[in-house]
């Protein structure tokens, strides 16, 4: 089974271009899968038969995870990487029989999205303000991402060729390769065309022929990379708001909240970030509908907060 989940991996990645999260959730969710086959077995892992394994011991390791207070939502990744896992196995004939063909997914728990209010991303703007090179790629990055609501991710493997100034839009690559042009406002673009001046002052020991490509450079001068981003970002979100979630992808989500908040159509905001399904989407009209009820509750003489 080792080997067999190390041409999964390497489909997944060449094949399917998945992210390198997506890449590392999946290999450790069916390494645990193999620790647990090979333990109920008492036998080394690299002795574990992939067809030998049927529904039966993936609902024991499935009772297992909930036993030991694992999250719905962590349970339910876990079931899918197992599906997909045996579904390649089985279409590639590796296997004869697919023991997780039937199995259900849980329901994943409904988590509203975190964001920020429109004047603290003000805020957070006015403060990465500066002349130096770094700190001009830190705003043309804040601005970025709540400009235009790309994945870390996208933002990660983006090209100076992806950003097209005239056009006043950006290429972004998202899953599955899968292209999509975004506007960009007015405030995005003077932060791109500000650190574009100033961008070749990061070029550093590490600047190799992709680094010279990138829009984005870590301090060794070598392409950004996430971990570098979400430090960036977390060190801006945690100076102006009290948002217990401070990630780039609070800025994803405060870009499409605040996007329909204004009245834009939501089969817009689909696009926008690259969503295959508009149920994905549809998570942000929760969002609204409870800042709706926080205002009236906070203002309406007969609301629940009001004294009587």
């Amino acid at each position: 089974m080792i080997t067999l989940i190390s041409k999964y991996i390497k489909y997944l990645k060449i094949e399917r271009n998945s992210s390198v999260h997506t890449l590392k959730s999946y290999k450790n969710d069916l390494d645990q899968f193999l620790d647990f086959v090979a333990l109920h077995y008492t036998i080394d892992p690299e002795e574990v038969e992939t067809d030998k394994i049927d529904r039966l011991m993936i609902r024991l390791w499935l009772g297992e995870l909930a036993e030991n207070g694992f999250a719905r939502n962590t349970i339910a990744r876990k079931v899918a990487s197992l599906r997909s896992f045996f579904k390649y196995s089985f279409k590639r004939g590796y296997i004869t029989k697919n023991p997780a063909h039937l199995l259900i997914v849980p329901k994943k728990e409904k988590r509203l999205p975190k964001t920020m209010q429109p004047e603290e991303v003000q805020r957070m703007m006015k403060l990465a303000d500066g002349d130096s090179p770094s700190a001009k790629q830190n705003r043309a990055i804040l601005e970025l991402f709540y400009s235009t609501g790309m994945r870390l991710s996208e933002l990660t493997t983006l090209n100076i060729s992806h950003l097209n100034i005239n056009q006043k839009q950006v290429t972004v690559i998202g899953k599955g390769n899968k292209q999509r042009i975004i506007p960009l406002g007015k405030f995005a673009l003077d932060a791109c065309k500000k650190h574009l001046l100033t961008r070749d002052k990061l070029y550093g020991s590490r600047t190799d022929t992709d680094a010279e490509k990138a829009l984005f450079l870590a301090p060794s001068g070598h392409r950004i990379y996430a971990r570098y981003v979400q430090t960036i970002v977390k060190k801006y979100i945690e100076r102006i708001s009290e948002v217990t979630q401070k990630s780039p992808h609070v800025l994803r989500h405060s870009f499409a909240t605040h996007l329909l908040d204004a009245g834009a159509d939501i089969r817009m905001i689909k696009e926008f970030l690259g969503h295959a399904n508009l149920s994905a989407t549809q998570i942000y009209t929760h969002t609204s509908v409870e800042r709706l009820k926080k205002v009236y509750n906070q203002a309406h003489p007969r609301a629940e907060n009001q004294t009587k």
